[in-house]
């Protein structure tokens, strides 16, 4: 497996933050619209030390751009986002399995990087190089057949052509409906839960490329829980969980990268 490389020279006293799944949009808009203020929240208490920002995917529990049209709401984050931008905090950008349909928008509103793949990170610092991969986390390892072909269905340019010449009132409609039958829709079921090395897809997919690839760091979203979890002797498999309920971030200092928890205002 061959991944896109990239790398980020850490300054001195800055950090690189990680977070992902924040499914703005769901379980309703008064509360979607609380989650949002905490994670406006949330980048301005870390905005004086951040260099990099990586937000990991699902952003939106739906997102798509049409060619003069995107989804309607969400300014406080979008407008918090812009000004990190333009302070000159990098943002990179994950899609996710509810809005793999980011195109140019954030790139040319807010200057952020979008990725639609896992991307191999060498984070150099004085104490040396840190080798992260990072991506959102659908799709990836062994199982989940059935969302891998829906997932080629959704990427296809022809059902993006479909979609795009559906009048947007109609089509937003079609994907609110989609969402609330989502998993974080309905987050007081409890069906997220921890299902042992062998039946974490992404640990296994951690597995897999570190027998082939060896990275220090793999981080993840998608699965809505907070894991952090030993590869090897060398290697961790992070995942950053979500913020419906969690509002957990993963941040490198430079020498090592850990979760965190944002409560109540404070780290």
């Amino acid at each position: 497996m061959k991944f896109e490389t990239r790398t980020i020279s850490l300054q001195p006293g800055k950090r690189i933050y990680f977070s992902s799944d924040y499914h703005l949009g769901v379980p309703s808009p008064a509360s979607s619209r609380e989650r949002e203020k905490l994670i406006v929240s949330w980048l301005a208490s870390i905005e004086h030390d951040a260099q990099t920002i990586f937000l990991v995917g699902d952003l939106f529990d739906f997102w798509f751009e049409y060619k003069t049209v995107v989804p309607k709401g969400f300014v406080r984050l979008l407008g918090k986002l812009a000004e990190l931008s333009d302070k000159g905090i990098e943002l990179i950008i994950f899609t996710g399995n509810h809005d793999m349909w980011m195109s140019g928008y954030l790139t040319q509103e807010i200057g952020a990087s979008i990725y639609r793949n896992p991307v191999s990170f060498n984070f150099v610092t004085d104490l040396g190089t840190t080798k992260v991969l990072v991506g959102h986390g659908d799709g990836l390892g062994p199982g989940d057949s059935t969302y891998k072909f829906l997932k080629r269905i959704f990427e296809s340019p022809f059902f993006q052509l479909i979609f795009r010449i559906t009048h947007p009132d109609f089509g937003i409609w079609i994907a609110t409906a989609w969402s609330r039958r989502s998993r974080l829709a309905n987050v007081n079921k409890g069906e997220e839960r921890f299902l042992g090395e062998e039946n974490e897809w992404l640990f296994q997919y951690c597995k897999e490329v570190e027998s082939k690839d060896p990275h220090q760091y793999y981080i993840f979203g998608h699965r809505h829980l907070t894991l952090d979890m030993q590869v090897n002797a060398h290697s961790r498999y992070i995942n950053l969980g979500e913020w419906v309920t969690q509002q957990h971030f993963a941040v490198f200092d430079g020498a090592k990268i850990e979760l965190k928890k944002y409560v109540n205002g404070t780290i």
